[in-house]
């Protein structure tokens, strides 16, 4: 059974900083691109950030370019988001997700407050 398991989040202060986990089991987690996304109250979800198999250099979201960095650990099967510089407009449920043959998975989404 594929299982993604985000953890991490919390309420921190404007400017602080905070580290989420996605951790997998049920696939191959090496042979996959992984992702997050965060979806704001009363918004779409947003996609925030990819990286790919052998991990390296991520993209992102140019509203999070500078501040936000995913990493990715293959032999623990699990991806990281460093987020830095948090706004207030970074306040979203945040989650991490891959896609296999056409299916999309997301893992359950931690909230993400910042606020002072």
């Amino acid at each position: 059974e594929v299982q993604l398991q985000v953890s991490g989040g919390g309420l921190v202060q404007p400017g602080g900083s905070l580290r989420l986990s996605c951790a997998a089991s049920g696939f191959a987690f090496s042979d996959y691109t992984m992702s997050w996304f965060r979806q704001a109250p009363g918004e779409k979800p947003e996609w925030v950030s990819s990286i790919g198999r052998a991990g390296g250099t991520g993209i992102y979201a140019d509203s999070v370019k500078g501040r936000f960095t995913t990493s990715r650990d293959n032999a623990e099967n699990t991806m990281y988001l460093q987020m830095s510089s948090l706004k207030p407009e970074d306040t979203a449920v945040y989650y991490c997700k891959f896609s296999q043959r056409g299916v999309d998975y997301w893992g359950q989404g931690t909230q993400v407050t910042v606020s002072s």
